[in-house]
C-alpha cells in the first residue's frame, strides 16, 4: 500500500506539472561530431539567446550519441555551440517557428586551446540515464586535501559509515567500480584504498539503482561507477595539489596531461601522510553467569587506536590513436602503502560491584602492501553512428603483510600477574585478479540499438595466518600456536556472457537486457588440526574444503517517459547477487579483543534479490528536482549476529574463554522499501544549494541456532549543502549530514550528525586555489549502538576518525577556471540513451 500510495503521488505531481507546460514550442535538434574523426562529442554545450531579450537564454547538453534537443517558443535566436578546446559554431538570427533540425555540427580543434580548459565545474549537476544517475563533481571546498571516501559521502544516495564503509540507499553491499571495472585503485573489494586516494582525482560518480545487462550482477543494492580524470586537451597542462593538516595530515598530488594529434599521455601521482586517531568503548551485562567462563557479570572495555597511514600511487598512461576510428589505452596503477596501527585496549572485569581484573592489552600492528594494475584497452569506432567494439585486458596483483605484535598486563585483584605471554602474529595476503571483458554496440534504424558482451573475471586469494606465543611469560621465546595457524586459499571465478536492446518511440526509451553469469566460488583451509577438532573450536560444522557453482540469469528492464523536455518518469527492474568474500567466509576469528571477535563462516551461500524502482526528474532554469520509490526483496540475505560462545584454546593462556562472537550468516530473506528526494538549486550566482533525504524501512527475517533475528527497521539520511560566495570573491562551503537511529534484530544504532565547513579564495589571476576546511565540526561521526539479546546487553561507542583541520593549495598550469564544464567523451560506459 505504501508504494502504490507513493507511486500514485509521484505520478500525479509529474502530469499536473506536465499540463501546466503545454504551450507553443518547437524542438531545435542537431548533432555534434569532431571534425578529425567523426566522433561525436558527448556533454557539448548548446546556448539558445533570444534576439529581442538577451536575459532570455535556455540551453542544454548533448548525449553520448552527440544529439541535442532543445524545446522553445516562437521568435529569433542566436544559437551557440561549445565544446572546450574546440572552436565554437554559431547559428545566428534563426527564426525558430516549427521544429528546427540543424543537422551535423561540426567542431574543429582551436590552436588556442590550451587557456581554456576546465578545471572543475562550480557546481554538482546530476543526469538522469535510463539504467543511472550521473552526478558531475562539482567544486567541493570541504573535500579539498580530502580523500575519495570523503567525496562520495557528499553523492545523493550514498552515505559512508565511521569506518569507511560504503551503503547506497542504506543498503551495503554496493558494487565499486572505477572506469567501469573492478580495479586495484578500489582495493580488490575492499574500500580502504577509497580513504587514501585524493578527492581531486575524481570527474564524475555515476549512481546505478538499476544496473542494465552490461554490468556485472555483483552488489544487490547497486553499483558505484568511479570516473577519475582524464584531460584529452592538445598540449601539456595539470595541477599540483598539496595539503597539511591536524591531526598531523600532509599529501601531494599532481594531475599532468599531455596530448598530440597522434597520442595523449596522462598520469595522476601522489604521496600522502595521515594520523588517524580513534576511539571505542564497550561496557558489557552479562544476565546468566553460569555461562560464562570465567565468570564476570560485567567487563567494561577502552580502546585508543592510533593510525599511522603513508601511501605512495601513480597513475600512468597513454592512448595512442591507431586511425581516426580506432585507439589503444594502456595504463599502470601501483601503490605501495606502510602503515603503523597501534590499539590499546585497557579492560575491567567486575563480579558483582568489585572490580576483580584489570587488563592492558596493546597491539601494535606494521602492515606493507603493495598493489599493481596493468590495464589495455582496444576501441575501434566502424562508424560516426556509434557502431562499435572494445576489448579490455586487466591484470591485477596485490600484496600484503602484517606483523602484528600482542602484550598484555594483568592486575587480578589488585595484585599484578606476570602469567600473560606475549603473541605475535604474521599474516600474508596475495591476491591475483585477471578481467577480460569485449563489448560490441550496433546501431540500427532510427533510435535503436543492440549490445552484446563477454566479462571474465578470474580472482584468487591467498591468506597465510602464523600465531607465535611465548612458551613463558617474558621469555620473549616464541613457539607456533598449531590450533590458529592456518592458510585459507580461496578462488573466484565468474564468466559472464550478456545482451540488451534499447529503442525509443516517441517520447518513450526502453532498454532490456539479460546476463548469463556462472560463480565458482572455492575455497580450502589448511590447519595442522584434523577437521573434528576445527568444528569444535568454531562451534558450528565447517566445510574446509568447497567447490560451489552457481549458474543464475538476471534480467534488467529500464524505461524513461519523457513527459518534456525537462521532465521524465523512469521506471526499473533488475536482479541482483551478493557473493560472500573475503574476511566474512575465513573462519579464523581476528585478535582485536579477549571478549569480543569476528569470525568468517566458510558456509555462506550467496544472496539474491530484485528490486524494481521508480524515479521522477523535472528540470527548472535554477532549479533541478530527482525523486524515487523502490522495493527490494533479497533471498538468504546476510546478517550479522553475536552470540557468547566458548571458543576452544583461543586464550593467550592456551585454555578455553567465553567471548561474545559476530558472525555472518544467511538468514531467510530482507525486504527493503523507501524513497528518496533530491534538489540543487541556484537561485543566484553566488548562492547554490543541494539537498537529499533517503527513507527507507527493510524487514528481516530468520533463525539461526535456534534464535529468531526476524526485525523491522525504519531509518533515513538527510545531507544539505550551501556555498556562498562572500566579498572579496570568497566562497564558502557547508555541508551537513544527518543518519536517523536505525535497529536490527539485536541492536538500536543511534543517530548521527556531522557538519562540514570550507572556506576558498582564487588568487594568482585564478590560477590557483587556496581552501581551509574542516571535517566532522562537532566531532560527531561517532556509532553508538546498544545490543541486546538473551545473555548481555552491551553499549558501545565507536569512531573511527576524530576532527579534522586541512589547509590545501591547488596550482593549475595552462588551465583557465571560469569556463564551461568539458568532460571526457571516452571515459565510462556508453550505454544506450534512447
Amino acid at each position: 500500500m505504501k508504494i502504490k500510495f507513493l507511486l500514485t503521488l509521484l505520478l500525479a505531481c509529474s502530469f499536473i506539472t506536465y499540463a501546466q507546460d503545454l504551450d507553443d514550442q518547437f524542438a531545435i535538434t542537431g548533432k555534434v561530431v569532431d571534425n578529425e574523426s567523426g566522433a561525436p562529442l558527448e556533454y557539448a554545450t548548446v546556448s539558445i539567446t533570444s534576439t529581442d531579450d538577451p536575459s532570455n537564454v535556455t540551453g542544454g547538453i548533448t548525449d553520448p550519441s552527440g544529439n541535442f534537443e532543445i524545446s522553445v517558443s516562437a521568435g529569433t535566436y542566436d544559437i551557440k555551440v561549445e565544446y572546450i578546446s574546440f572552436t565554437p559554431q554559431t547559428f545566428d538570427n534563426r527564426t525558430v517557428d516549427k521544429d528546427t533540425n540543424l543537422g551535423k555540427v561540426v567542431l574543429k580543434f582551436a590552436t588556442n586551446s590550451l587557456n581554456e580548459v576546465t578545471v572543475v565545474a562550480e557546481t554538482t549537476t546530476v543526469d538522469v540515464r535510463l539504467d543511472k544517475k550521473i552526478y558531475n563533481i562539482g567544486k567541493d571546498l570541504t573535500t579539498a586535501g580530502g580523500t575519495v571516501s570523503d567525496a562520495l559521502n557528499n553523492v545523493p544516495s550514498v552515505s559512508v559509515d565511521v569506518e569507511g564503509g560504503i551503503s547506497l540507499r542504506g543498503n551495503d553491499n554496493v558494487r565499486i567500480l572505477i572506469n567501469g571495472k573492478p580495479s586495484a585503485i578500489a582495493g580488490f573489494g575492499s574500500t580502504d584504498v577509497l580513504r587514501q586516494l585524493p578527492a581531486d582525482a575524481i570527474e564524475r560518480v555515476e549512481v546505478i539503482t538499476s544496473p542494465s545487462a552490461r554490468y556485472d550482477a555483483e552488489g544487490t543494492a547497486g553499483i558505484l561507477n568511479i570516473i577519475l580524470r582524464k584531460e584529452k586537451i592538445l598540449g601539456f597542462n595539470g595541477s599540483i595539489n598539496t595539503n597539511v593538516g591536524n591531526p598531523d595530515l600532509a599529501g601531494i598530488s599532481a594531475n599532468l596531461n599531455y596530448r598530440t594529434d597522434k597520442y595523449n599521455l596522462f598520469t595522476t601521482t601522489g604521496y600522502r601522510y595521515s594520523d588517524s586517531p580513534g576511539n571505542g568503548f564497550f561496557d558489557t551485562r552479562y544476565f546468566n553467569t553460569d555461562t560464562i567462563t570465567p565468570r564476570y557479570d560485567r567487563i567494561i572495555e577502552d580502546r585508543d587506536i592510533d593510525r599511522i597511514n603513508r601511501g605512495f600511487n601513480t597513475n600512468f598512461g597513454m592512448e595512442y590513436y591507431l586511425t581516426e576510428k580506432s585507439s589503444l589505452i594502456g595504463s599502470v596503477f601501483y601503490r605501495n602503502g606502510n602503515d603503523i596501527d597501534q590499539t590499546t585496549n585497557a579492560t575491567q572485569s567486575f563480579i558483582g560491584d568489585n572490580r576483580v581484573l584489570e587488563t592492558i592489552r596493546t597491539e601494535k600492528e606494521r602492515e606493507q602492501d603493495d598493489s599493481y594494475q596493468i590495464s589495455l584497452n582496444y576501441s575501434n569506432n566502424f562508424n560516426d553512428e556509434g557502431h562499435k567494439l572494445t576489448a579490455d585486458f586487466q591484470y591485477e596483483n596485490d600484496q600484503e603483510t602484517q606483523n602484528t605484535f600482542i602484550n598484555e598486563d594483568i592486575t587480578f585483584n589488585g595484585q599484578d600477574n606476570p602469567g600473560i605471554i606475549g603473541e605475535r602474529a604474521v599474516t600474508t595476503e596475495k591476491q591475483n585478479e585477471y578481467l577480460i571483458q569485449a563489448d560490441y554496440v550496433l546501431p540500427f534504424g532510427e533510435d535503436s540499438q543492440f549490445e552484446a558482451g563477454y566479462r571474465g573475471n578470474f580472482e584468487n586469494e591467498v591468506t597465510d595466518y602464523s600465531l607465535n606465543q611465548e612458551s613463558m611469560p617474558g621469555t620473549e621465546i616464541y613457539r607456533q600456536n598449531d590450533t590458529l595457524t592456518n592458510i585459507f586459499d580461496y578462488t573466484e571465478n565468474v564468466n559472464a556472457f550478456y545482451t540488451q536492446l534499447g529503442t525509443k518511440w516517441g517520447p518513450v526509451s526502453i532498454l532490456t537486457g539479460l546476463r548469463l553469469e556462472n560463480t565458482q566460488l572455492k575455497g580450502e583451509i589448511t590447519s595442522e588440526l584434523p577437521e573434528n577438532q576445527l568444528q569444535d573450536i568454531f562451534g558450528f560444522p565447517i566445510n574446509t574444503s568447497f567447490d560451489n557453482n552457481y549458474l543464475g540469469l538476471f534480467p534488467t528492464v529500464n524505461v524513461i517517459f519523457e513527459l518534456a523536455e525537462q521532465e521524465n518518469i523512469s521506471l526499473g527492474y533488475n536482479r541482483r547477487i551478493n557473493r560472500p568474500r573475503g574476511w566474512y567466509i575465513n573462519p579464523f576469528p581476528d585478535r582485536d579483543s579477549r571478549n569480543n571477535v569476528f569470525q568468517g563462516n566458510p558456509n555462506l551461500q550467496p544472496a539474491f534479490s530484485n528490486a524494481f524502482d521508480v524515479g521522477y526528474l523535472k528540470r527548472w532554469k535554477k532549479l533541478t528536482l530527482t525523486s524515487s520509490v523502490y522495493y527490494q526483496k533479497e533471498t538468504d540475505a546476510f546478517e550479522r549476529v553475536e552470540e557468547i560462545i566458548d571458543l576452544q584454546g583461543q586464550g593467550n593462556t592456551g585454555q578455553g574463554t567465553t567471548v561474545i562472537r559476530t558472525i555472518p550468516v544467511n538468514l531467510s530473506s530482507n525486504e527493503r522499501t523507501g524513497g528518496e528526494l533530491g534538489l540543487l538549486y541556484n537561485p543566484a550566482d553566488w548562492l547554490r544549494l543541494n539537498g537529499s533525504f533517503n527513507f527507507f524501512q527493510f524487514t528481516t527475517e530468520g533463525f539461526f541456532n535456534g534464535v529468531d533475528y526476524g526485525a523491522k527497521n525504519t531509518s533515513y539520511f538527510a545531507r544539505f549543502s550551501s556555498k556562498v560566495t562572500l566579498p572579496f570573491a570568497i566562497d564558502w562551503q557547508t555541508n551537513a549530514f544527518y543518519r536517523g537511529a536505525s535497529q536490527n534484530a539485536q541492536t538500536d544504532t543511534d543517530g548521527l550528525l556531522s557538519i562540514d565547513l570550507a572556506l576558498s579564495k582564487d588568487v594568482w589571476n585564478e590560477n590557483a586555489t587556496i581552501s581551509l576546511n574542516v571535517s566532522d565540526l562537532l566531532n560527531g561521526r561517532k556509532r553508538n549502538q546498544v545490543t541486546t539479546n538473551q545473555l548481555f546487553t552491551r553499549d558501545s561507542e565507536f569512531q573511527w576518525r576524530q576532527r579534522q583541520l586541512n589547509l590545501s593549495f591547488i596550482y593549475r598550469f595552462n588551465q583557465k577556471k571560469n569556463q564551461n564544464d568539458r568532460r571526457d567523451r571516452d571515459n565510462g560506459d556508453e550505454d544506450f540513451e534512447g
